[in-house]
């Protein structure tokens, strides 16, 4: 019974320590990271999807609140934006090849961003889901910050299109190798803009993992389909009553 107490108070003090939680997340994500290499690096085994079932396991058991655990990880959540500005160097230093395919690129924009819209929409509408729920999956092929402003513009619960992206993103990182094996696109160039066009950051860290030029094109369909996308969509809502 005393060694139980003194786990308890050692666990109280630990779960109360915002440390904890960021020290907490990051050993996930290198858990899944380790079993993704163990599997010789199979999409299946993404470690965002790992590392997201044990955060949320440990939280579930313990009963700890998301604002509690958020408020030691948010330092996580605040890089993301360094990060993905950081995208722009490796995108400026291969500049001379993204001008040699500015029209493929613009072409493949246009319509992976139609698409992605209004396949949503209307797969949607067919499982006759509330319009606010619509809403707020329309922009889940753009990453989660733009999504979610997105989201809040048009009317849609933005902290549901989190997590409808977070898992738009996994499933595209995870089935989004196969898929283009089975289409036999084997031009590096066009599997990592899919990957960013399709899947956001999850899938360009994906495309990043496997081969330069594919994460370079991932980086760059990431940002430019955040930028369509925002544009896009408002522009629609005002040309087509929804």
């Amino acid at each position: 019974m005393l060694e139980k107490n003194k786990l308890y108070t050692i666990w109280v003090y630990l779960q109360a320590e915002p440390l904890f939680w960021l020290t907490l997340t990051i050993g996930a994500f290198l858990v899944g990271d380790y079993l993704y290499k163990k599997s010789k690096l199979n999409p299946l085994v993404n470690p965002v999807a790992i590392s997201i079932l044990l955060v949320a396991s440990i939280l579930i058991a313990t009963g700890i609140s998301y604002e509690r655990y958020f408020n030691g990880a948010k330092f996580i959540h605040f890089m993301l934006g360094p990060a993905t500005v950081a995208l722009a160097i490796p995108i400026y230093k291969q500049i001379h090849l993204i001008k040699k395919e500015t029209t493929s690129i613009f072409i493949s924009l246009i319509a992976g961003s139609l698409f992605a819209i209004f396949s949503t929409y209307s797969f949607a509408k067919l499982m006759k889901l509330d319009i606010e729920i619509i809403y707020s999956m329309m922009p889940r092929s753009v990453t989660a910050p733009i999504a979610m402003g997105i989201s809040e513009l048009i009317g849609g619960v933005p902290s549901l299109t989190a997590i409808i992206t977070i898992i738009t993103g996994i499933v595209g990182a995870s089935f989004g190798t196969f898929a283009l094996d089975i289409l036999r696109v084997k031009d590096m160039t066009a599997r990592g803009f899919a990957f960013g066009l399709a899947s956001h950051g999850i899938g360009t860290a994906r495309a990043m993992s496997r081969n330069e030029t594919a994460g370079i094109f991932a980086a760059l369909a990431l940002g430019l389909s955040g930028v369509a996308t925002s544009i896009i969509i408002p522009l629609l809502f005002k040309l087509i009553n929804f």
